[in-house]
């Protein structure tokens, strides 16, 4: 699954906690698209390290950049919706 779809899925999930539907938010689904952004964000810290033409140098460290902060908003997700439980 790709960096945009897991963050889509994030979004829907925020969007729930935002009407209130937190009883909808599975915590173990969250955990797995927080599984699959911290595998994203490994895959691409190891292919920056290997990276040499700067462009794609430049490319890689902006996905890894918005990799990062959705799996900082998966996490406060988490916290959240264990918080109503």
């Amino acid at each position: 699954m790709g960096l945009k779809k897991l963050a889509e899925k994030l979004a829907d999930y925020n969007e729930r906690l935002e009407r209130g539907q937190t009883e909808q938010i599975k915590p173990d689904h969250v955990e797995k698209v927080l599984s699959k952004l911290r595998k994203k964000s490994a895959d691409l810290e190891s292919e920056l390290s290997n990276a040499t033409d700067p462009d794609k140098k430049s490319r890689l460290a902006t996905k890894l950049d918005v990799a990062r902060e959705q799996v900082a908003r998966a996490e406060w997700l988490l916290g959240e919706i264990g918080q109503s439980d």
